[in-house]
């Protein structure tokens, strides 16, 4: 009964996390998506919204990963515990296994490149800009491209989160 009860809550976190993954990238797409339609020109007000709020999202998505990561491991853990060895998963559990596993490090990678990398150069030059300041043609350009590139690697995070979520529908398969 506690092993069931302990993989339970498991189970649940780890599915919340991974709808909380594909959601972060399916909302700041839409959101993105949305911007625009008002073109590569800054509005300053309007890009400080978008800035704050894709880049705020930043630590939900840390925490839906780690939890990802901790439950995932937890759950054959928590089988161990019981019975003194890993559950024997069919061939098809362990090739879904492995695929998710390759989609969540993905997803981990491009968070990193984001997160360490395009969000710290977004906000160097947005702090550039104000509401009374519009940047020069350059910049503005410079600022869009990077937007850009973040959105083309949130389109993959988004497709590597489906993908997660669909070989997870087969790690039960055979059991």
């Amino acid at each position: 009964m506690a092993e069931n009860i302990i993989h339970s809550v498991l189970l649940m976190l780890h599915n919340v996390a991974l709808v909380g993954c594909a959601a972060a990238p399916f909302y700041n797409r839409n959101l993105v998506n949305n911007r625009s339609q008002y073109g590569p020109k800054l509005f300053y007000e309007l890009d400080k919204v978008v800035e704050d709020t894709l880049q705020g999202n930043a630590p939900y998505c840390i925490v839906f990963i780690i939890t990802l990561f901790v439950t995932g491991i937890g759950m054959p853990l928590n089988h161990y515990l019981f019975h003194g060895s890993y559950k024997v998963l069919s061939n098809v559990a362990v090739v879904s296994l492995i695929l998710k596993l390759v989609f969540v490090f993905g997803m981990a990678g491009i968070m990193g490149i984001i997160f360490l990398n395009i969000n710290p150069r977004l906000n160097k030059m947005f702090s550039g800009f104000s509401s009374d300041n519009q940047p020069d043609a350059q910049s503005e350009a410079d600022f869009f491209k990077l937007r850009a590139r973040r959105k083309r690697l949130c389109e993959i995070c988004l497709v590597f989160a489906v993908l997660v979520l669909v070989f997870s529908a087969f790690m039960g398969f055979g059991s």
